[in-house]
């Protein structure tokens, strides 16, 4: 008894131990989480107080004499810049990536910048860092204009990258040296086209694309029937890859003073593998260096010691002389794939809200419509092409500028302007449509899924029979005629806007893709140009010589952006992809959409 009463004494002590033990963890527990939350309160604080300060300062920056202007060859080109984000001022440099966001740069801001930096007398040259923009075959040859025209000034081009994409490199051949990392690439090895066919994986899983096209060449279904390229979209593709690349060797041969037949046979070596000494051997550098020693080159050509950097953002934020004129020239951006109600690209609800709006300004004279898109919903298509109508029968000249691609639905809504421009590689053409309907008939009996009902009528239930069970030959009929009528109405379109016979359209339409110079020559764009040229053309049938220039849709700002990306953040994976789903299932019957096609 004795015993069992030391050892109960013993627990006993010991548990009053562990007890203090707990409570003298809990109160440290507690005065560790107060002194986190009086970290993280004075550093909030401190963090807001510089955003907001920065947020309700002065946006201009102001640029110094004996400038460079430092052009950084990331991220991913858009047509329309962003303004300064103060939240990546404040965090992005911060470590540990607090602060992340897809970068992208304005095609608009880097030409405005390239046009300063030629006419401001503070900046000294351009220094074009890094080789890994995202940037399209058009938009790529404007900027390598720009360059072009700068240099005119006697100012001087500086190029220096780690390694050098394809179109990298095109735009950063103009520079008056071209540099290299010791150990860096120059990937000059030709383009491919690529495409995925789905074809196998859908037999597999027991899913059947029903497709319904009007045009040989409209091969946007392809990838769902089709195991390899048809002899029509193989031809296409090559001719339109073809001149994206001539284009890319003429540039470089002229200014690396090198001949296109050298440039091919670089490229058949495949020169990304390539040691760096034949870089130099071949003419295609000019100095092997590390980055670090770039700073010396530049004092160099920069002629002084002290020399200022300004990056493409801070440069956009420079104040220019403001315009003064009454009358307005509208300039509308028209980019991605067009829906009906909702996407990241061209909304087609949202777009005529826009033209209409415009349409109500007194002030506004003329408009010029700058498109890149591959197309989308064919009726969203056929009402931005309504509303654009609206204002010509208003009396306001409309223009159109095609940047990399304006096809299929791009096309459609181009086609009635007064007056089309397009670059010489511009993606354009593509006039037809289809419809893609799936079948899960095949996945329906494999995993045991039936299905019954009954209707009033013959086709009450032709949109769930079609998908449960597969089109018979009434049905196809049927919904074959409506995408006819679909393409007959668009070929229609381009024939009034165009000024031809309609079967002069149906001739060189069946869908085929067009570059911008063969576009020209067919009679479906007018000339060769870029913005700036379509802006002056507007300008010349508006009767203006003075005018301001007004920017629509109003670009988000940045602090919008990103409570909108947090509040996406906040959803969970499975309300993300119900999103998707839901945006994938409202897409309309009948598309006018050019093939998505990769090239490199």
């Amino acid at each position: 008894m004795c015993f069992i009463k030391i050892e109960k004494t013993r627990m006993t002590e010991s548990q009053n131990g562990q007890q203090q033990t707990q409570v003298r963890t809990r109160r440290f527990g507690c005065l560790r989480g107060c002194l986190w939350a009086f970290i993280i309160y004075i550093v909030l604080c401190g963090l807001m107080g510089m955003l907001f300060g920065n947020m309700f300062s002065s946006s201009e920056v102001t640029l110094e004499k004996n400038t460079v202007y430092r052009l950084d060859m990331k991220g991913t080109v858009v047509e329309q810049g962003r303004p300064r984000d103060p939240w990546a001022d404040l965090l992005g440099e911060m470590p540990g990536g607090m602060y992340s966001s897809e970068e992208t740069v304005g095609l608009d801001q880097i030409l405005a910048n390239i046009r300063l930096a030629k006419e401001d007398d503070r900046i000294l040259g351009i220094y074009l860092c890094g080789g890994e923009l995202s940037v399209g075959q058009a938009a790529a040859k404007e900027i390598r204009e720009a360059l072009l025209d700068f240099k005119k000034s006697g100012k001087w081009v500086i190029a220096y990258a780690e390694s050098y994409g394809q179109m990298n490199y095109y735009i950063a051949s103009v520079a008056d040296r071209v540099c290299l990392n010791r150990v860096g690439e120059v990937n000059w090895n030709g383009l491919s086209a690529q495409k995925l066919y789905y074809t196998r994986l859908l037999e597999k899983i027991g899913v059947e694309m029903q497709v319904l096209k009007v045009g040989t060449f409209k091969s946007a279904v392809e990838p769902y029937f089709c195991t390899e390229m048809s002899e029509a979209d193989r031809l296409q593709t090559m001719t339109y890859v073809r001149g994206i690349w001539d284009q890319m060797v003429a540039g470089v041969a002229e200014s690396r003073s090198l001949t296109a037949e050298k440039l091919n046979a670089y490229a058949d070596e495949y020169m990304g593998l390539q040691p760096q000494e034949k870089y130099l051997q071949y003419g295609l550098v000019d100095t092997l260096l590390y980055g670090y020693e770039m700073d010396s080159l530049l004092r160099i050509y920069a002629g002084v010691e002290d020399y200022h950097k300004i990056s493409t953002a801070d440069l956009a934020s420079v104040e220019r002389p403001k315009q003064k004129a009454d009358s307005e020239i509208a300039v509308i951006y028209a980019e991605g794939e067009i829906t009906d109600s909702e996407g990241d690209g061209i909304v087609g609800k949202d777009l005529v809200k826009t033209i209409r709006k415009i349409a109500k300004d007194d002030d506004v004279k003329a408009v010029v419509l700058r498109v890149n898109s591959p197309g989308g919903s064919a009726d969203a298509s056929e009402q931005i092409w309504g509303a654009l109508q609206s204002l010509r029968q208003q009396g306001l000249p409309v223009v159109v500028s095609m940047g990399d691609l304006a096809a299929s639905g791009g096309y459609y809504i181009s086609c009635g302007a007064d007056y089309i421009y397009a670059e010489p590689t511009t993606i354009t053409g593509s006039i037809g449509i289809f419809g893609l309907v799936p079948s899960v008939g095949k996945l329906r009996d494999k995993i045991g899924i039936d299905i019954d009902g009954l209707e009033t009528n013959s086709h009450s239930s032709l949109e769930t029979n079609v998908i449960y069970r597969g089109m018979n030959s009434e049905e196809r009929d049927l919904m074959q005629r409506m995408v006819e009528r679909g393409y007959d109405l668009f070929t229609s379109r381009c024939a009034e806007g165009r000024h031809v016979p309609q079967d002069s359209i149906k001739a060189i339409g069946e869908g085929r893709i067009w570059l911008g110079k063969d576009a020209k020559r067919l009679g479906l764009v007018d000339d060769m140009g870029d913005l700036d040229k379509a802006i002056q053309k507007a300008a010349e049938l508006a009767h203006l010589e003075t005018y301001r220039l007004g920017y629509y849709p109003d670009v988000k700002d940045p602090l919008e952006e990103m409570l909108e990306s947090l509040l996406d953040e906040n959803k969970t994976p499975e309300e993300k992809l119900i999103a998707k789903l839901r945006i994938l299932c409202s897409q309309p019957r009948v598309m006018a959409l050019m093939p998505e096609v990769k090239i490199q």
